[in-house]
C-alpha cells in the first residue's frame, strides 16, 4: 500500500521499531481466529431458522421478532469502533480472550432464556462483547501476517469465513433446531468460543500497552450514538413507513451525529478512529466494498432462506444444505483473489469483476417460480454469486487493513467490520420495505384468501429483493472502479506492522 511521505515519518516517530519475524505459530493462530470470526459472523444468521421455534416457545408477536436479530446487530454495529480501540489501547490477546468469554456468557443466557426481554437482553449483550471481539480477531491476523504472499492467504481464509459464515449459520441453525432445539443455536457458541480461548491461551502473546494514550470518549458517544442511530432507523422501516419520524427522524440523527464525530476526529488528541486510517485510496474504496456487499449479500441470505423454505418447502436443514455450493464457490474465489489475483493484477479489476458476477447472479435469481428446480435453476446463479462475493470481500477486507500502522490496527479492523454490520443492516431494511412494498402491490385487487395469489405474490417480492440487491452491487462495480489504484498495491518496509502479541 503506497503512503505518502508524511505518513511514513509519522509512523516511525509514533510507532515502535518495527519486528520482522513472524510469530512461529501463526497458521495456527489463524485456525483461532478463524474459529472466533466464525462464531461471530454466522450469529448473525443461525437464529434466523430458529425464530418460529423461539416465537411459539416464548410466546411473542411477529411484530416484536425482528427484534432477536436487531438487539445484536445494534450493540454490534454502535459498538465496533470503540471496541477496535480498546483493543489498540488495552492490548488485542487481552481483548480478544475477554470477548470470548463475555460472548459466551451471553450465549449461554440467551439459551437459557424464559421470557423474550430474556433473550433480548442476551442478544444485546452478545453484541457488545462481539463488538471486542471481531476487530481484535482482525487486527491480530493484520499483525500477525506481514508477510505478502503469506497474507493475502491468512486474509483469503479470513474472507472466505466472513462471507461464508453466513450460510454456514443457516445451515447449522437448520440442523440443531430441527433435531435439536432452537436454544442449541446459541448454546452451540460455548464449544466455539471454548476452542478459541485455549488456542489463543496458548499460542497469542501479549502486546505492549501504551499507557500515555486514552479513549477519545467524546468521539466514542458520538459514534456510538451516530451508529444506534442509523442502525435503528434502517430497522425501523421494516415495522413503520419510511416517511415515519421513526425512521428518517432516527437517520436524520444519526447521520448529524456521524458528521459531528467526523469533525471531532480532526480536534481530537488521541482521536478513535484516526483519518489517517480513511483517507487512502485503496482502503476507501475497500471499506465502501465491504459496505456494499454487506447490503447486497442479504439478497441471497434472506430472501432465498424463505423462498426456498416458503415457496418450494424445503425443510430448515435442506435450506442450510443448498448454500453449501455458493459457500464453496466464495471460499475458492476468495482464496484464489487474495494469493494469486491481487497480488499479480491488483483490486481494480478484481473487485469491480466480483460486483458484476454478484450482481448477474442476483439477476438470475429473479427468474425464479414455483415450480423451479434446484439443479436447473437455482444452483447455478448460486454459484455466481459466490464466486462474485469472493472475488469482493477478501482484498476488500485485506486492503482495508493493509498499510495501517499496528497502533490502528484494531480500529482500521472495526472500521470494516463497522462497514459489513451497517451495510447488513441497511440491506436487510431496504430490501424487507421494497419486498413488502412489492407484495401490497400485486395483492392489490385480487384475492389475498387464494393461495395461489399468496404463493404468486411472495415470487413478486422476491424478484424486487433480487432485482434491487443487483442494483446494490452495480454502483458498487462503479465506485470500486473509480476509487482502486491501478496495480498492484505496495508494501512500505519501513512501515511493516509490529508482529509480537
Amino acid at each position: 500500500m503506497s503512503r505518502t511521505p508524511t505518513d511514513t515519518i509519522d509512523a516511525k516517530i509514533a510507532s515502535p521499531p518495527p519486528s520482522h519475524a513472524a510469530p512461529r505459530h501463526r497458521w495456527w493462530i489463524l485456525c483461532v481466529i478463524g474459529v472466533a470470526q466464525l462464531m461471530v459472523v454466522l450469529d448473525s444468521t443461525i437464529v434466523n431458522i430458529a425464530l418460529p421455534s423461539a416465537q411459539e416457545d416464548l410466546g411473542f408477536s411477529d411484530g416484536d421478532r425482528q427484534w432477536v436479530v436487531t438487539a445484536y446487530a445494534l450493540a454490534f454495529g454502535s459498538l465496533l469502533l470503540l471496541g477496535g480501540r480498546i483493543a489498540d489501547l488495552f492490548g488485542r490477546k487481552m481483548t480478544f480472550l475477554i470477548g470470548l468469554v463475555g460472548f459466551a456468557g451471553a450465549s449461554a443466557i440467551g439459551g437459557a432464556a424464559s421470557s423474550f426481554e430474556m433473550l433480548i437482553a442476551a442478544r444485546a449483550l452478545q453484541g457488545v462483547f462481539g463488538a471486542l471481539l471481531a476487530p481484535a480477531a482482525l487486527s491480530l491476523l493484520t499483525t500477525t501476517f506481514t508477510d505478502p504472499k503469506e497474507r493475502g492467504k491468512a486474509f483469503g481464509v479470513y474472507g472466505a469465513i466472513a462471507g461464508a459464515g453466513g450460510a454456514i449459520g443457516l445451515l447449522l441453525g437448520g440442523i440443531l433446531t430441527e433435531y435439536l432445539d432452537w436454544r442449541w443455536t446459541l448454546y452451540v457458541n460455548l464449544a466455539f468460543a471454548a476452542i478459541a480461548f485455549v488456542g489463543g491461551m496458548l499460542l497469542l502473546q501479549r502486546s505492549t500497552r501504551d499507557k500515555s494514550a486514552t479513549i477519545d470518549i467524546p468521539g466514542a458517544l458520538l459514534v456510538g450514538g451516530g451508529l444506534f442511530c442509523l442502525v435503528y432507523g434502517f430497522s425501523n422501516a421494516e415495522s413503520h413507513d419510511w416517511s415515519s419520524v421513526q425512521t428518517w427522524g432516527f437517520l436524520v440523527v444519526g447521520a448529524v451525529l456521524l458528521a459531528a464525530f467526523t469533525w471531532w476526529q480532526t480536534r481530537s488528541t488521541h482521536p478513535l478512529l484516526p483519518l489517517r486510517v480513511l483517507l487512502d485510496r485503496n482502503r476507501g474504496a475497500s471499506f465502501i466494498s465491504v459496505l456494499i456487499s454487506g447490503a447486497g449479500m442479504f439478497g441471497v441470505f434472506l430472501f432465498l432462506t424463505y423462498y426456498l423454505q416458503q415457496s418450494l418447502g424445503y425443510t430448515p436443514v435442506k435450506t442450510g444444505l443448498a448454500f453449501l455450493p455458493m459457500t464453496a464457490s466464495l471460499m475458492l474465489s476468495a482464496t484464489l483473489a487474495s494469493t494469486v489475483l491481487i497480488p499479480r493484477i491488483g483490486p481494480k479489476a478484481i473487485v469491480p469483476l466480483g460486483m458484476g458476477a454478484s450482481a448477474a447472479g442476483m439477476v438470475w435469481l429473479t427468474a425464479l417460480d414455483l415450480h423451479s428446480t434446484y439443479s436447473t435453476h437455482i444452483l447455478p446463479p448460486l454459484i455466481v454469486a459466490g464466486l462474485g462475493l469472493g472475488l469482493v470481500i477478501a482484498p476488500a477486507m485485506n486492503l482495508a487493513t493493509d498499510g495501517v500502522d499496528a497502533k490502528d490496527s484494531g480500529v482500521a479492523s472495526a472500521a470494516v467490520n463497522t462497514m459489513q454490520q451497517v451495510g447488513g443492516s441497511l440491506g436487510t431494511a431496504l430490501l424487507n420495505t421494497l419486498f413488502a412494498s412489492a407484495v401490497t402491490d400485486y395483492l392489490d385487487g385480487k384475492n389475498p384468501a387464494d393461495p395461489a395469489v399468496q404463493a404468486q405474490a411472495g415470487l413478486e417480492g422476491y424478484s424486487t429483493a433480487y432485482w434491487w440487491s443487483a442494483a446494490f452491487f452495480a454502483v458498487g462495480l462503479v465506485i470500486s472502479v473509480v476509487l482502486y489504484r491501478r496495480g498492484v498495491p505496495t508494501h512500505d518496509p519501513d512501515a511493516a506492522p509490529v508482529v509480537h502479541m
